[in-house]
């Protein structure tokens, strides 16, 4: 009795839905689950056939499935792991696994049919099947998107080579026009510099004043047209990486000697280059030419940007780690919002007015330095002047 209570609770509370049928496919009995699932009750249900939960082709099939068991004696109806579907009594189907067994009971033999709804199972594998043609769909569409990118990367690319190709090539042209315009003007540069000096010589017997100031305003353009040149000729071979440092040791303060009685011929009325070197020796080993055209564009920014009746101090060091070279002026100064721009090509202050330059010279100093493993900074102060530094490392 108390196993009979157990087992009717088991079917009673089974998540699945147990029905069983007699040999000729009437109902016996069915569970609550299976009540649920066919959305029907036990009494609409129990003493009908089978097959009126069944939809075509089921409800057709169905005798002859236990027609045939009772003619052969197969162990099973339907078979177990079977899906087939369900017909609601609202009309509507539904998929679900079948397993059938026969089981002998007082004598005569019923058959349990258990029942498990695929609906959730079947609607994700369909989600899935949509799922996975909307990846096909996007796989295929990114794979168009991405062979277009390709070859618009690719277009893009041989844009790019002819752009750079041309540009080599105007880079090319501009560095023989540089050089060539530079050399042809040197020419008559030397002629109208040598010209001018003699007729400064045979002025001298005549003593006017007006000759002398017109022949110095030529030597003074003369200079300047050499000095723009000189900056071109410079950058172009930069440009070019045609510049590499020669380290080989010289005397620092002889060339610095040198360079400030050169720069002296060329500075302003009663303006003086004050040259003072200190330290433990002045052997240098660095590249003497680059350092001349360094100190000679330092100097010369000074004497450009300072007034009259002023000082520029030259100082050299060499010390146990570094060569300094260091030029200070007491001229215009650098506005602050133009400072952090001062190494850039072509670029020139807002204060410098109608003073002539190029905005190279920095930037050449700048580039040299880096050449020669050395660092170029200043502090500078409007009306009060500017020092440029450049630190080299001993080792």
């Amino acid at each position: 009795m108390e196993n009979t209570a157990l087992l009717k609770a088991i079917i009673e509370n089974a998540i699945d839905g147990i029905i069983t049928i007699d040999g000729k496919g009437i109902v016996e009995s069915i569970n609550p689950a299976a009540c649920k699932l066919f959305l029907c009750t036990q009494e609409e249900v129990i003493g009908q056939n089978i097959s009126t939960l069944m939809p075509p082709p089921y409800k057709e099939q169905h005798d002859e499935y236990i027609n045939r068991y009772q003619r052969t004696g197969e162990q099973h109806i339907i078979g177990i792991g079977r899906v087939v579907t369900g017909l609601r009594k609202d009309g509507t189907t539904f998929p679900f696994k079948l397993g059938v067994s026969d089981v002998p009971f007082s004598g005569r033999k019923i058959y349990a049919g258990f029942i498990h709804d695929l609906s959730r199972e079947m609607e994700a594998e369909e989600q899935l099947k949509e799922y996975a043609a909307h990846l096909e769909d996007l796989v295929e569409e990114r794979t168009l998107s991405l062979k277009k990118t390709v070859a618009a990367l690719q277009e893009a690319k041989e844009e790019v080579s002819l752009s750079l190709e041309k540009e080599k090539e105007l880079g090319q042209l501009k560095s023989r026009f540089v050089s060539m315009a530079s050399h042809e003007f040197r020419t008559p540069l030397s002629t109208i510099q040598l010209s001018s000096s003699l007729i400064e010589k045979y002025a001298q017997p005549f003593d006017n004043p007006n000759i002398s100031k017109h022949v110095g305003k030529i030597k003074t353009a003369i200079g300047n047209l050499t000095a723009i040149l000189n900056d071109f000729l410079s950058l172009e071979k930069l440009e070019a990486g045609k510049v590499t440092p020669s380290f080989e040791a010289f005397d620092l303060v002889k060339l610095s000697e040198e360079i400030t009685e050169e720069m002296q011929m060329v500075a302003k009325q009663n303006q003086n280059i004050i040259y003072q070197h200190t330290g433990i020796s002045s052997l240098a080993i660095l590249d003497q030419n680059l350092i001349r055209n360094c100190v000679i564009n330092l100097i010369g920014n000074a004497i450009k940007y300072s007034g009259e009746n002023t000082f520029i101090e030259f100082n050299t060091e060499i010390n146990e780690q570094f060569c300094l070279i260091a030029v200070k002026d007491n001229g215009i100064g650098i506005p602050e919002s133009d400072q952090k721009h001062m190494f850039e090509a072509f670029f020139r202050a807002h204060n410098t007015g109608n003073i002539p330059g190029t905005g190279l010279g920095l930037n050449i100093v700048a580039r040299y330095s880096n050449l020669m493993n050395g660092q170029i900074e200043f502090k500078s102060d409007i009306n009060k002047g500017t020092i440029f530094t450049i630190k080299f490392p001993l080792s």
